[in-house]
């Protein structure tokens, strides 16, 4: 396993630096839950914004480590909150999501003056990429 490069940040960024469907698995009393969410990556991370409430942030409360897979690529995480969408130290990574996931993010179906719409912060550890035929095994 390789330490994420140059060359694999690039494709990372390139694939899911912006506004990207990916696969995100929790679990809760030893029983796997996945769904689709709108993430975006930057610098190791994926970041979704959700509610405080939902299922997949009472299960990572309760174990922060998950799975995501998207575009020929699959990782492992550690995920946690970084709180209020709106919250002062929240302004430079909710500046990038507000414009990765600009066409639909004033749709209505977010409240931005409830403070339970948070900031989901995925911090990759491990993962396998592929891209143009080769497989790179990448540790964060």
């Amino acid at each position: 396993m390789e330490k994420l490069n140059e060359k694999t940040e690039r494709i990372l960024t390139e694939r899911f630096g912006k506004d990207t469907l990916i696969a995100l698995a929790t679990s809760e009393n030893n029983v796997p839950y996945v769904r689709n969410v709108n993430a975006f990556y930057s610098d190791g991370a994926f970041y979704v914004i959700t509610h405080a409430q939902s299922n997949k942030m009472r299960h990572i409360e309760k174990n922060p480590l998950v799975a995501v897979s998207g575009e020929w690529f699959t990782a492992h995480g550690k995920a946690y909150s970084l709180g209020y969408y709106g919250k002062e130290e929240n302004v430079s990574i909710a500046a990038k999501l507000k414009q990765a996931f600009s066409e639909w993010i004033e749709n209505g179906h977010m409240d931005f003056d409830d403070e339970n719409t948070c900031i989901l912060c995925i911090r990759l550890t491990e993962g396998i990429l592929f891209s143009e035929g080769v497989r790179y095994e990448i540790a964060f």
